[in-house]
């Protein structure tokens, strides 16, 4: 969701405990390598349903809660569940507190979603349901978050601020608090999504 620290090209692992969740440092996300040098993806598996993993990217109240970059702080505007065009701000911090508008560019309720904001490129969570050894029950989700910079007004930016790389590490670990983050809610039999 952000730029990170370096932490190498195999996989990342989250840097702070959420409550109640299993220790993200214990985790791993993987790096996917793409087509294109404008966009960096990173992949995890989650012991969960598509839909419990999708509530949590559908709400931006609870984006600061997974995000790994360190620079989301809270949700100051916008609706509680995201919608295709739907308009939502965040208050962040990189350098110096700011806030930002981001518009849902990208949604398929349950498989897709992606946002961005003024600059144009995109932030993109993609969900696929993982189906047990008979391939008849769904028992875990693989997400897929991509950071794409081809939709970027002004492309040239991103390289100079190292978006590329600093957003590669914030994705895998984002990716570990998600996947920390949902599976002690399905732990703990908090499914509804509420916001902790």
């Amino acid at each position: 969701m952000g730029h990170g620290q370096d932490a190498g090209a195999q996989g990342a692992s989250g840097d702070r405990l959420l409550d109640g969740a299993a220790d993200p440092g214990s985790l791993r996300a993987d790096v996917v390598v793409t087509e294109s040098p404008q966009v960096r993806s990173g992949r995890i598996v989650v012991n969960a349903p598509p839909e419990l993993v999708f509530e949590v990217l559908a709400d931006p109240t609870q984006h600061s809660l997974i995000d790994g970059s360190g620079m989301v702080r809270s949700n100051v505007s916008g609706p509680v569940r995201l919608s295709l065009g739907a308009k939502f701000g965040m208050s962040m911090h990189f350098l110096v507190p700011y806030s930002i508008r981001n518009t849902v560019m990208e949604f398929e309720d349950g498989e897709l979603i992606a946002w961005r904001h003024f600059n144009g490129h995109r932030w993109r969570y993609e969900l696929r349901p993982v189906l047990d050894v008979n391939g008849t029950t769904v028992v875990a989700t693989e997400v897929t978050e991509s950071f794409d910079g081809r939709y970027a007004r002004v492309p040239c930016m991103l390289g100079l601020i190292r978006a590329y790389d600093g957003n590669q590490v914030a994705i895998l670990k984002t990716l570990v608090r998600l996947k920390a983050l949902v599976e002690s809610r399905v732990r703990s039999g908090d499914t509804a999504g509420s916001a902790d």
